[in-house]
C-alpha cells in the first residue's frame, strides 16, 4: 500500500549518504513528513525508476514453452517468422505483455515504451490486448503504447487504416518502420506517419535499421519533417545503425541535427549491429535513450528486460570501461530514456514523482559493472519489490 516513506541512509546516484523523503506520492523536503514508514537502505544506491524505452510487449513468449528458432538470418525471415507464430503459437498480447511488465518490474522498471503490431492478419487486436494489460497495471507501471507497422504500411493495402484506428483506440505514438528496406518509398513512407502524427497530436517513433547514406537520408528526411511540424521533442529514432557507420564528419553533421531538433535516438547496443559513437552523441547534448527490443521472443531467444543488464551491455559495446562512462550509461537507462519518451516530474529530487529503485551498490559504476539483484523497488511511494521480491498484494498473472 502506498505510505508516506522516509528513507534513510541512501545514495542518490551513488553519491553521499542522506535521507530521502516521500508525501503523497511525491519527494518532498524532510520537515513535511512529520509521521512516516521509515527504511533503512544500507548505504545502497538510489536510481529513479528504470525506462524501458523500447521494447515489443505482444512478442514476448515468457512463460510459454520453447520456441525451437530455425528462422533465416534476414530481417524479411524475421518478420514472416513472426507473422505466423502470431496464428500458429497463439500468443495472447494481453497476458504476454502482462507477464513481461511483471518480470521487469522486479528489476525496477516503472515507465515502457511499446511497440505494438498492427497489420492487416491482426488488425489492432494486439493494440487492444495491450490496452487492457496498461489499465490493469497501471498503479505498477507507466507504459506508452507505438502503434507499429511491422510488416510494412505502404504494400500491404490498409495498413495504414488500421495505423488511424489504433491511434484512435489509444495507442499513443505513431510509429514506422524502414523507410527504404521496408517501405521501399522513403519519402512517401515518412510522409505517411508524420501526417498522422500532426493530424492525431501524437509523437512520432520511427524502426530506422538502414545503413550508411541510405540511413543518413532518412534521418535528414526525418529532422525535415520534424521541423516543418514543430515536433522538436517528440521524434525518436530508435536503433539508427546508420550513425555508427558514417565518416566523422558526416556523423558528427547529422548528430548536432538530431540535437537542435531534439530528436532522440535509442540504442540497445547490439551486438550483431554497428556500433553508435554515445560519447559523441553525449556530448553533443543528443538525447540517448536505450531499451530490450524483444525479448524471449521469435526473433531471438534472448534478454530479460534488465535494464541496470542493459546499461553494462551498452558500456561493452562501446568499450567503456571507466567510472565516467559507467555513469553515463546508467544515465542512458534512466533519465536519457525519461527525457527520451517525455516523463514528467522524474527525478529524485522534491517535487519529482517518489519512484526509485535501491540497488546494492555503493556507485553507479559498481551497479553497471556487476547488476546486482535483490532490488527493492518504490512507486509513488508505495514498495512493490522487497528485497527482489514482488509484494504480496501485487495482481497475480496467469
Amino acid at each position: 500500500m502506498t505510505a508516506d516513506l522516509i528513507i534513510r541512509n541512501v545514495r542518490p546516484l551513488g553519491g553521499p549518504t542522506e535521507d530521502l523523503f516521500i508525501r503523497d506520492g511525491r519527494f518532498v523536503a524532510a520537515d513535511r513528513v512529520p509521521a512516516a514508514v521509515e527504511i533503512d537502505a544500507a548505504g545502497h544506491i538510489a536510481l529513479p525508476g528504470f525506462v524501458e524505452a523500447h521494447t515489443h510487449l505482444d512478442k514476448t513468449l515468457i512463460g510459454m514453452d520453447w520456441f525451437e528458432n530455425r528462422v533465416g538470418p534476414t530481417r524479411n525471415d524475421r518478420i514472416l517468422a513472426d507473422r505466423n507464430a502470431k496464428r500458429e503459437l497463439g500468443i495472447d498480447a494481453r497476458r504476454q505483455s502482462a507477464r513481461q511488465i511483471m518480470q521487469t518490474l522486479a528489476f525496477g522498471v516503472l515507465s515502457i515504451r511499446s511497440h505494438v503490431d498492427v497489420d492487416t492478419e491482426i488488425g489492432i487486436a494486439n493494440i487492444e490486448g495491450v490496452l487492457e494489460t496498461r489499465e490493469a497495471l497501471r498503479d505498477l507501471v507507466d507504459v506508452q503504447i507505438v502503434a507499429f507497422p511491422q510488416s510494412g504500411m505502404l504494400p500491404r493495402a490498409g495498413t495504414l487504416e488500421l495505423m488511424d484506428a489504433a491511434l484512435k483506440a489509444g495507442a499513443d505514438i505513431v510509429g514506422g518502420i524502414d523507410p527504404a528496406s521496408i517501405e521501399r518509398d522513403p519519402v512517401r513512407h515518412l510522409d505517411a506517419i508524420f501526417a498522422l502524427a500532426d493530424r492525431h497530436g501524437k509523437p512520432v517513433d520511427i524502426h530506422l535499421h538502414e545503413p550508411g547514406d541510405l540511413g543518413a537520408f532518412c534521418l535528414e528526411l526525418i529532422v525535415e519533417r520534424t521541423r516543418a511540424l514543430s515536433l522538436q521533442g517528440r521524434v525518436m529514432v530508435s536503433h539508427a545503425y546508420c550513425l555508427g557507420t558514417l565518416d566523422t564528419s558526416r556523423q558528427t553533421a547529422l548528430i548536432d541535427r538530431l540535437a537542435a531538433e531534439r530528436i532522440a535516438v535509442m540504442t540497445v547496443g547490439s551486438p550483431s549491429a554497428p556500433a553508435l559513437p554515445l560519447r559523441l552523441m553525449r556530448r553533443s547534448s543528443l538525447i540517448v535513450a536505450s531499451g530490450s527490443d524483444g525479448i524471449q521472443g521469435t526473433w531471438e531467444p534472448y534478454g530479460n528486460g534488465d535494464m541496470l543488464e542493459r546499461a553494462k551491455y551498452l558500456a561493452q559495446r562501446n568499450g567503456m570501461a571507466n567510472d565516467a562512462d559507467l555513469d553515463d550509461v546508467a544515465r542512458i537507462c534512466t533519465f536519457g530514456g525519461a527525457e527520451g519518451i517525455g516523463l514528467g516530474s522524474y527525478g529524485l529530487t522534491e517535487g519529482c514523482f517518489g519512484d526509485l529503485v535501491l540497488v546494492p551498490a555503493r556507485t553507479l559504476a559498481e551497479a553497471v559493472a556487476l547488476t546486482p539483484q535483490r532490488r527493492t523497488v518504490i512507486r509513488r511511494g508505495r514498495v512493490l519489490v522487497n528485497g527482489g521480491e514482488l509484494a504480496g498484494d501485487l495482481p497475480s498473472i496467469e
